[in-house]
Order: C-alpha cells, then structure tokens, then sequence
C-alpha cells in the first residue's frame, strides 16, 4: 500500500517562542469532560459517564495546594463513594447535593456561591488506576443576575478570569507541565510534575487530599450560609 505523500516546507527557523497555547475553554466542547458546581449541587457530564461505562460510583477528591480536583471511579463500598449516574440503562449523570462540599469550594476559591461554575477536565492512567482531572484555577464562570420584575436570571454565555484577557492562553514551555498523580499508602495525591524539556520549574512537594467529611474544619460563615440555602431559590 502507497503512503500518501504529504506536501510541506522545510523551516528549521521556526520557533514555538512568543506562542501562547490557546485554552480549551474558548472553544465548544460538548463532548469533553467536564464538572459542574451550581445552587449547592455537583455533577459531571455525560462525556464523563460514557468513557467509563463500568462505573456507577466515584469519590471526589481535592487538592487545596495545587487547586486540582479529581473524580476517582470506584467500587460502591468503598469509603466516601456515591452514584454519579441515575441507576437506569440511560446512566444519566445525577446532580448530588454537597452543601458543605459547595461551601468549602467557594471559600477555598474566594468563588461567589451564587454563580454557576463549569470545570474542562481530562481522563488521565496513573499506576493502572483511571480518574478523571480537573482544574479548579481554570473555571468557566455563567453568572446570576435579579430582573426588575426579581427573578433570577443565569447568563448563557461564560465569563473567565480577569487575567485571561489579554492572552490567547499560556506559553508553550508553561505548557508542557503534565498532571501527575502520585499514590502513597491509602492517600491519592496530586502535584504538577514537569516536563523533562521544561527549564526552571519548581519542584512541587506533597500536599493533602481534602474529601468531604464531618470532621473537616471550615469557615463557619460560609457553612452557614450553604445549611440555610433553599436549594430551590436559584434557577440553574
């Protein structure tokens, strides 16, 4: 069989200097995964449940330091595991009710809890193990509005960090760093690890995994506002 032939120029001058990797989040991406906290609620999407078809169960860990948070499939007996998928042949993705979760987000994000927060993820392989990555420093923000007549209003259209502005996204050697998913004993945890090409970066050191549990310290603020939410109140 013929190997098609491929029309190029030859250019050993160019250079990936000055380039910017532009951010997924500024185009469509229906299909990818992706994590959704909204009104004290969280979920993923049906991209999410598709790729793993043998898991009905998660837990959710998150990484305060680095700001990653992760959906680790898993076994229905395991500690902290829940359903993420309606228990039909559809396995539609289920909103869980996580206020103190929700609550302990937003505060360790400085996040405003009456928005809604969309999250681009990738499905990762660390040591045999599945589990599904995402960044919570990368949010896709749908902000609230009240009406004149006082209904809530959601916008349609996403809204990103201020930063984000003036650039397409970040420079090609930033680029380069890969998530890595270390396992220690009983613990899962997350760091950035470089690239092996990637000059002058810092090494990351070992950081706690936070899941939710009763005996978590919080902000009582923000605990209190998240118990006293009606869940109903806010339109999605």
């Amino acid at each position: 069989m013929n190997e098609e032939v491929i029309d190029y120029i030859e250019d050993s001058s160019f250079s990936y200097d000055g380039f910017q990797v532009v951010r997924g989040e500024f185009f469509a991406h229906i299909y990818e995964p992706s994590f959704t906290l909204n009104n004290y609620k969280c979920s993923v999407n049906t991209a999410c449940i598709k790729k793993l078809p043998q898991f009905d169960y998660v837990q959710i860990l998150v990484n305060p330091t680095s700001k990653l948070l992760a959906v680790r499939p898993c076994n229905e007996d395991e500690k902290d595991s829940f359903r993420w998928c309606s228990a039909t042949a559809k396995r539609s993705p289920k909103q869980i009710t996580c206020r103190i979760f929700y609550a302990k987000i937003m505060n360790l994000m400085s996040w405003d809890h009456n928005y809604r927060y969309k999250l681009l993820g990738k499905l990762i392989k660390s040591n045999n193990e599945l589990l599904y990555v995402f960044d919570l420093n990368s949010p896709e923000i749908f902000k609230r509005s009240t009406t004149d007549d006082g209904k809530v209003k959601t916008s349609r259209t996403a809204t990103y960090s201020e930063d984000w502005k003036n650039q397409f996204g970040i420079p090609v050697v930033e680029h380069q760093s890969i998530v890595q998913v270390n396992t220690f004993s009983e613990h899962t945890v997350f760091g950035l690890k470089a690239d092996p090409n990637t000059p002058h970066q810092a090494e990351k050191t070992e950081a706690d995994v936070v899941t939710e549990s009763a005996g978590n310290e919080y902000e009582q603020l923000t605990i209190n506002q998240a118990l006293e939410a009606d869940s109903g109140s806010n339109g999605i």
